[in-house]
């Protein structure tokens, strides 16, 4: 399946998940990897694996000029399934190396998802040579003793790698982390915490996440709990991460919670909460507030951040899961099936009396530009296609557009406003804003092929009030199958996923019930990274 050979420390038990896996595996799995990724709705500029099943990125993790992504992935079916950990490296973030599959089941479990940290100080006595440790904290999953009626089946395990990721050992002490008795017990965070100068864990145990310290990723405390009753239950909670973020010298603790089944547009979404954190517990600053959302979109869902970031990098990096746990297992693909999002900063800012996180995608999508066109300054009314009557050659962009509305959203004219991808079989996915209701929306009912399942196709909405004098800036990344939206430098975003039957070909402006001015805008072409 992979170019490169396998180079890892298999116990009795890998191997035999090993064999498991190829007796899965189709006698169509030998491959050129050039021509697979040509398939239709094979993103082009977003990570996907080389072939099979993908589902949330884990140990993303920086170390000696390579960025690490991990991934839950099945080899041997394009459906969820045993879990191991997938690998690729980057030096951009952008383009990826496929490494061979990192974490292999064995005889305590499948490997779930997890975190990845540099152990700098060798403070778990694991380093062997001249590279420091890096360490995979995961859960592992006992499917006999799910079985057997037992909640106990999920516990925190690790592995490390002195070869910078190459090859890696399971711990001989393994589990680290037993379980007290919670069903959903899984999804381990790392980080280390200066000022209490221990490794801090956050972790999800089913409503809520508990909280551990450690001297050495081997030996864990608990510490304490948050959660209950706060914010967004749509099922058990999943994927935290606990996160420091300054504005204006204020620093502030962030905690990412995923839920698979109450997001803002229905499905799976990723809330946060703004507070403070001791080295012991969280304290939430907005309790009476409802769920904040890192992004509004239906296929944005499980994102971490990156670990050990470059010295001098002060930014604080996110990517994940581009897909919606209501119809991941049955999206139109064969051969692979699923990608990650765009890489982007995340960062904190001022809305009225309280802090709200925003992203942004990184400087270095740059990169990936091509040709180009601008949008001359005017006035919209009605439909208006860019470059009229040409078709473009490529389904690969970066939108840019500052929108205007005459006489400020109160007495605005243009009832909505946006772009419009569309093709020769009259397919389209419509971004709009609406100035009555104040909100940002994506529109795929007629998107393409959503026969697949009932809660794909839709609008879907994001509230977001301008100003009487504020203009409005789009940045939309469109790739074959997917639209990542970012609005006013990321005060909203929204990420939604479509498989159109032709690639869209045809960009057009719009304004509903009466005008909006485009001041400027810019279309550039973006190369595929394979």
């Amino acid at each position: 399946m992979y170019t490169k050979s396998i180079s890892f420390h298999l116990k009795k038990s890998s191997l035999l998940a090993m064999l498991f896996v190829l007796a899965c595996s189709t006698p169509g799995d030998q491959h050129n990897e050039s021509e697979s990724f040509l398939e239709q709705h094979r993103p082009q500029f977003h990570f996907t694996p080389d072939s099979m099943w993908m589902n949330d990125p884990n140990g993303l993790v920086f170390y000696d000029g390579e960025y690490h992504l991990f991934y839950q992935h099945n080899p041997g079916k394009n459906v969820w399934g045993p879990m191991h950990w997938g690998h690729a490296v980057s030096e951009d973030m952008i383009h990826w190396e496929h490494l061979p599959i990192a974490l292999y089941p064995d005889s305590l479990g499948t490997i779930f998802s997890g975190s990845a940290v540099i152990d700098w100080n060798n403070s778990s006595g694991l380093k062997e040579g001249d590279h420091p440790p890096m360490i995979a904290i995961f859960t592992h999953h006992n499917m006999e003793v799910e079985q057997s009626g037992l909640d106990t089946f999920q516990y925190q395990s690790i592995a490390y790698s002195n070869d910078k990721g190459r090859s890696w050992k399971k711990y001989f002490g393994n589990p680290v982390l037993g379980n007290p008795g919670i069903r959903d017990f899984r999804d381990p965070k790392v980080i280390w915490h200066d000022k209490v100068q221990k490794w801090i864990m956050v972790l999800a145990a089913y409503d809520r996440v508990f909280f551990y310290s450690s001297p050495n990723l081997t030996n864990w405390t608990w510490e304490s709990e948050f959660g209950l009753n706060v914010g967004a239950h749509g099922g058990a909670w999943e994927c935290p991460e606990l996160m420091p973020l300054e504005f204006d010298g204020d620093e502030k603790w962030i905690l990412l919670v995923s839920v698979a089944t109450d997001g803002p547009n229905g499905g799976s979404g990723t809330q946060y909460f703004v507070g403070d954190f001791d080295g012991s517990s969280f304290s939430n600053e907005n309790p009476g507030k409802d769920a904040m959302w890192l992004d509004y979109g239906r296929d944005n869902y499980a994102g971490v951040t990156f670990s050990n970031m470059a010295e001098g990098d002060g930014r604080r990096i996110l990517i994940g899961w581009m897909s919606n746990w209501e119809y991941a297992q049955v999206v139109p693909t064969e051969r692979w099936r699923n990608a990650m999002t765009i890489p982007r900063e995340l960062y904190l800012d001022l809305n009225a009396d309280h802090y709200e996180l925003f992203c942004r995608p990184i400087g270095e999508l740059d990169l990936l530009r091509k040709d180009s066109f601008e949008i001359e300054p005017a006035v919209i009314a009605g439909k208006m296609d860019l470059r009229e009557g040409e078709k473009y050659e490529s389904s690969m962009y970066e939108i840019n557009l500052e929108f205007t509305i005459p006489g400020g959203t109160q007495n605005g004219k243009a009832s909505e406003f946006g772009f419009m991808l569309s093709n020769s079989l009259d397919e389209q996915l419509t971004v709009g804003y609406s100035t009555s209701d104040e909100l940002v929306y994506i529109d795929r009912t007629i998107s393409g092929k959503d026969g697949f399942s009932e809660q794909f196709p839709g609008i879907h909405k994001a509230p977001f009030a301008l100003s009487t004098t504020e203009s409005i800036v789009m940045k939309a990344y469109i790739d074959k199958a997917s639209i990542e939206l970012f609005i006013n430098d990321g005060q909203r975003a929204m990420t939604e996923i479509f498989f159109p039957n032709e690639d869209y070909d045809k960009i057009s402006l719009f304004a509903h019930n009466g005008s909006v001015t485009v001041e400027s805008g810019i279309v550039y072409k973006l190369n595929p990274i394979h």
